[in-house]
């Protein structure tokens, strides 16, 4: 989780680089990455001799590259970036590269607080993973879907077990995908396996699979639940005893499920995306109480306001007590926030933000091709070509802000620190 209290919170605005500038200097720039912080702000470019570098507060890296992709900040603000030197490629942070070479590099993650840093390799025609420049000893046909522990130090990914080519239709039903875990494959093969989950302790992990090309179900560590069904989505561990859970879609309809038996005792539409509260005492997600329209039960109970189009992104605030998503209808975009929705309709919302004391909720939304910050449903003065979500302080009486200005402020990447009595009052 991102140790915000180090940070910067004296109330005021910093201007750290004008972005207008770097392109007076540089033929070729990507899109801009910003540190959690707001004190980094990057991006990828090209020298005139065509070499590859990143641009950091206005100053590029020393090391050039033959090529740079998926810039990205870690947790705790160090810039990475997947990098190709003579032809192999690597991950490089702050500009230093790791030792390792590959063929090809993919899929950053990183641990919550940033002191794992992971990614797909292939080399040698061979699939695995590598963590902090050190590579799994052992290597597969194929891999997807790389995922970190919550402790940043423990990787899973879906493999390739066994080899088989397109017209051998008998081989692949009898399984030929499984789980590893820090390199080391489950004992059972499947047929397919897709989103995985580690426990909070990163000791046991979950995957959606199926058994046969009609059967899905979950499995732990290898052992499938007794009960299967016609779909499953991705499974999650409870927080407060380890259990299992996942949405599971049965004769009655989608529902959740609790170690291979039911837990919630309705029926949905759909039911997806499913969360916990951190004490794992409150459960929450994503269904559709009737065809077409979109909402947030939680434990059970879905909420009376629905939407059309989609729900995405909800969140539970710190203490589990509350909830907040965005809703679109009709190509209009709303925040929504223990199943009421704020006033005003846009063109984008980010995912709603809670402040630590739980009685605050801020987001990142765009109207007319301007982006604003809004606390409570009241839209911050500025407005900015560029911003990035905003984050509260520690005590939570204060609102980071990240964004490119305009008007005055025009082309200037700037990070400013606002009480939040002068937001709300």
């Amino acid at each position: 989780m991102t140790n915000s209290a180090s940070w910067d919170w004296e109330v005021g605005k910093r201007v750290i680089a004008d972005i207008s500038e770097w392109k007076k200097n540089y033929e070729y720039m990507e899109e801009l990455q910003v540190s959690p912080d707001g004190e980094k702000v990057a991006a990828i470019i090209k020298n005139e001799s065509a070499e590859f570098s990143l641009c950091e507060n206005g100053t590029p890296w020393e090391n050039t590259f033959d090529k740079i992709w998926h810039a990205k900040f870690t947790p705790d603000n160090r810039l990475t970036a997947l990098v190709s030197d003579t032809g192999e490629w690597t991950v490089a942070v702050d500009g230093e590269p790791w030792e390792n070479r590959f063929e090809y590099v993919w899929d950053t993650q990183f641990g919550p607080d940033g002191s794992g840093i992971a990614v797909s390799c292939q080399k040698a025609r061979k699939y695995f993973a590598a963590a902090n420049d050190t590579p799994w000893q052992e290597s597969f046909l194929s891999m997807t879907n790389l995922t970190v522990s919550p402790d940043g130090k423990g990787l899973a990914a879906v493999v390739q077990t066994v080899p088989f080519n397109e017209a051998e239709i008998y081989k692949f039903q009898e399984g030929c995908y499984s789980v590893a875990v820090d390199g080391k494959v489950w004992d059972k093969n499947f047929v397919n396996v897709w989103d995985l989950a580690f426990s909070k302790d990163g000791k046991h992990v979950a995957a959606e699979v199926r058994t046969s090309l009609y059967d899905y179900t979950i499995a732990v560590d290898g052992a499938c639940w007794n009960q299967n069904y016609a779909t499953v989505w991705k499974p999650m561990f409870s927080p407060a005893d380890g259990s299992v859970t996942a949405p599971v879609k049965t004769p009655g309809g989608w529902t959740l499920a609790r170690d291979g038996k039911p837990l919630w005792n309705r029926g949905f539409v759909q039911l997806w995306q499913h969360m916990y509260s951190s004490d794992g005492k409150n459960l929450a997600a994503i269904v559709a109480p009737k065809f077409g329209r979109w909402t947030v039960a939680v434990n059970e109970t879905p909420w009376d306001l629905t939407f059309g189009d989609l729900v995405i992104d909800a969140v539970f605030s710190p203490d589990g007590s509350r909830v907040a998503c965005i809703g679109k209808e009709g190509e209009r975009w709303a925040v929504v926030v223990d199943g009421k929705a704020w006033n005003e309709r846009f063109d984008m919302v980010w995912q709603p933000v809670f402040s630590p004391d739980n009685k605050h909720v801020a987001a990142k939304v765009e109207k007319n091709g301007r982006y604003q910050i809004l606390v409570d449903g009241r839209a911050l003065k500025s407005q900015f070509s560029q911003a990035w979500n905003p984050c509260f302080s520690p005590d939570g009486s204060k609102l980071l802000v990240r964004g490119i200005g305009s008007d005055d402020n025009q082309g200037k990447y700037y990070r400013q620190v606002l009480a939040l009595t002068d937001i709300i009052g």
